[in-house]
């Protein structure tokens, strides 16, 4: 695996939020000063805002207002916090920031939370001022002391130097008299060329204590007196706790409790062991309610009964109905329920004490998880202490607050502090699972070129449920992400949005969401339109991107690192896919080959990303080869199914995950651009699985048009 930074002309651009037509909220930056978040060994430390601490010996610790799962995150916010603040990298650590919406909100989201591949476009702006402030803060200090103008001094490496005299004082040196200024305001930013640490593929912050067993994540939280325990939910969403007979579980040792509540049972024991032994000798009847005759037969069957009705109109230009009146193509596609399947399984630690609590957990959504236990315990929020955690996977699980609020529930119950962790089989049978949806596209070829497209999304809406406010006139703006702002010229133009929520199960963001079902379904559509104007795949998708020149050159350099058009043997294929998804621009090309008995093998796969300014390209690399590799997972295998509203997959021998040998080799190459950033952690996910079906496509002539591959259907038509 490979990555390469490449040099391109770029024009300035407006960067949308990929959240369509949502407005962005810009935050204001706030001091600590007054702020009850404030640690209180610090209180001599220099902290013009929430975001940066010094102390007197120079040591520089930034706080993370978004959390690392994997993506590297923690090491890109600090990159862009210690350039506009010149700090001296090798004394910079950070601290996960602690829930406090009013001064840790993702200014795209308008809460606190980690997701929609915005962490950099979110704070890019936010934090390079408050570094920029605080540097301009420190050299006031300095000039103060020196008697000087500040315009006589300049930063670097975690000192303040003037050049006139050659005198140098250390950050740590300036810390009490910065303390007693105002924080400077709006300082200058950095231009791009003075950039020390951002564009440097720097090593991550987190990999030594990844590497030696320090760095903890929440399963990892051990405080004192802990006792652990292990859950049982009913089978069926809605269901409830009939009889428990625990006769036998109360007999195995460290078994040392047994939690009934009305949906649940829970074993407590001495180590996770007994734990699990006692629930499993337990002989729990439940009483499954409404939801038990669901199948995932029925759940299609709405689905598709719904799709025939007109939906919300998210976009319309031209005339898109009345174009589309006569000779218009049209294909349908779908993509199933998916289960996130971290690595780390759920859990969540808690000691409930009375009139307080403390949790510690890895989450993306601090304060959700706060009130969450707050609720449980009937407690003010501001009497639950949260500790957040590295999270072993989050792709949009640990975007809600479940966990903790079952976890709650149990340690009101417990004289101790109890952690309580989901089997892999408790996690795959009651996530929070990626809607399943179908798409209705149709458009009109006129000599070659589209004239007209209509792309009609049916499904359930999360934004509805997750952040009500964002759900405006019928249109979830997640479900029609990469639709509305789809990248072709097409003059006459419409998206609709139909929402249909299933029953039996809770549908949640899963990494890419919206975009990965829209690009899969447009990308497809584009592949089927241009075989049947006789066009090569890539000159078709070039001649519809006129007003988008970005995508254009990511397109001509995929093309030429694919080796696009080179002879291929018998049953293989080269796919292509283009995308502009959560401000990123990216071409990517799959090479597969299929056996007879319809198998895919993946040969090797190319993608080019134009993302604008790559904070770290190390990151960026290893983010799309992962985002890669989970997205062709799920084209392969990825389904969530249901019977008698039960779901039937366990773990991971029925919910199939890639295996090492099975990945291709997969080059990476990162055009540079001085454009404002992009996100990078979901659009592999999205690249991948059109990439994928176009490849199957050209290798077989079977044009799939609904994931996951179906290997009878291909051996069939092979």
């Amino acid at each position: 695996m490979s990555v390469t930074i490449l040099d391109t002309p770029s024009r300035r651009t407006v960067l949308q939020s990929t959240l369509g037509s949502i407005f962005i909220v810009a935050l204001p930056l706030r001091a600590w000063a007054g702020n009850e978040t404030f640690p209180e060994d610090a209180a001599n430390d220099f902290a013009p805002d929430a975001f940066i601490r010094i102390d007197e010996q120079g040591k520089v610790t930034l706080v993370m207002p978004q959390v690392e799962m994997g993506q590297g995150v923690y090491t890109s916010i600090s990159m862009i916090l210690a350039e506009e603040l010149d700090a001296d990298w090798s004394k910079v650590s950070f601290e996960h920031a602690p829930p406090n919406e009013k001064l840790y909100a993702n200014p795209m989201l308008t809460v606190q939370a980690t997701g929609n591949s915005n962490s950099i476009r979110a704070f890019w702006k936010p934090l390079r001022q408050a570094g920029a402030n605080a540097r301009a803060t420190l050299i006031e200090a300095a000039a103060e002391e020196w008697r000087v103008t500040p315009s006589e001094c300049r930063a670097e490496s975690g000192s303040v130097i003037h050049d006139a005299s050659g005198r140098r004082l250390a950050y740590g040196g300036l810390v009490e008299r910065a303390r007693m200024l105002k924080p400077v305001a709006n300082a200058p930013l950095k231009s791009p060329k003075d950039f020390r640490l951002i564009g440097k593929p720097l090593k991550r912050l987190d990999t030594p204590g990844k590497t030696n067993g320090a760095v903890i994540y929440g399963i990892d939280a051990m405080p004192d007196g802990l006792k652990f325990a292990t859950l049982a939910i009913s089978p069926v969403l809605g269901g409830k706790v009939a009889h428990v007979d625990d006769g036998r579980a109360r007999t195995i040792p460290g078994v040392r409790q047994i939690v009934v509540m009305d949906d649940a049972v829970a074993v407590v024991g001495d180590h996770m062991w007994a734990a699990k032994r006692g629930l499993d000798a337990l002989a729990v009847t439940w009483s499954d309610g409404v939801n038990s005759g669901i199948s995932t037969d029925e759940l299609w069957e709405r689905l598709r009964r719904a799709s025939l009705r007109n939906g919300a109109v998210a976009k319309n230009v031209g005339d898109a109905h009345g174009v589309l009146a006569d000779d218009a193509i049209s294909a349908d596609f779908e993509m199933p329920l998916l289960a996130h399947a971290t690595m780390e399984p759920l859990n969540c630690t808690i000691h409930a004490k009375g009139d307080s609590a403390e949790v510690w957990i890895g989450t993306q959504v601090m304060v959700r998880v706060q009130n969450a236990v707050a609720q449980a315990l009937d407690l003010p929020p501001e009497k639950v202490t949260v500790h957040n955690h590295l999270i072993g996977g989050g792709f949009g699980r640990r975007l809600e607050p479940d966990m903790a609020a079952h976890a709650a529930r149990i340690a009101k119950e417990v004289r101790a502090p109890v952690k309580v962790i989901w089997t892999r089989e408790e996690d795959m049978q009651h996530d929070v699972y990626r809607p399943a949806y179908r798409d209705n596209l149709s458009a009109k070829l006129v000599n070659g070129k589209i004239t007209a497209w209509k792309h009609k999304v049916s499904g359930s809406s999360v934004m509805a449920r997750w952040i009500p406010p964002f759900f405006q006139k019928g249109v979830d703006p997640d479900g029609v992400d990469s639709a509305v702002d789809m990248p072709y010229d097409i003059p006459n133009f419409r998206v609709e949005f139909n929402r249909e929520e299933p029953p039996g199960i809770v549908t949640g963001f899963w990494r890419g969401v919206g975009p990965n079902n829209n690009v899969f379904a447009i990308e497809s559509f584009i592949e089927e339109l241009a075989r049947r104007s006789g066009q090569d795949s890539i000159a078709f998708r070039k001649a519809h991107l006129d007003k988008t020149p970005r995508l254009k050159a990511v397109l001509d350099l995929v093309a030429q690192k694919s080796d696009w058009g080179a002879p291929l043997p018998a049953r293989a294929g080269r796919g292509v896919a283009v995308q502009v998804s959560f401000a990123s621009f990216i071409a990517t090309v799959a090479e597969v080959e299929v056996a007879d008995d319809g198998e895919v093998r993946l040969r090797r796969v190319n993608c080019v990303v134009d993302t604008g300014l790559a904070v770290n390209s190390d990151t960026i690399m290893a983010q799309l080869q992962g985002g890669l590799v989970f997205g062709l997972t799920a084209g392969l295998y990825g389904e969530v199914t249901l019977k008698n509203g039960r779901v039937q997959q366990n773990n991971f021998n029925d919910y199939r995950m890639l295996r090492i040998n099975q990945v291709p080799g997969i080059d990476v190459h990162v055009v540079k651009s001085a454009e404002p950033p992009g996100g990078i952690g979901e659009t592999g996910v999205t690249a991948s699985i059109p990439a994928l079906r176009n490849a199957i496509y050209a290798a077989t002539g079977v044009p799939l048009r609904r994931m996951p591959v179906n290997q009878k259907l291909l051996a069939a038509n092979i």
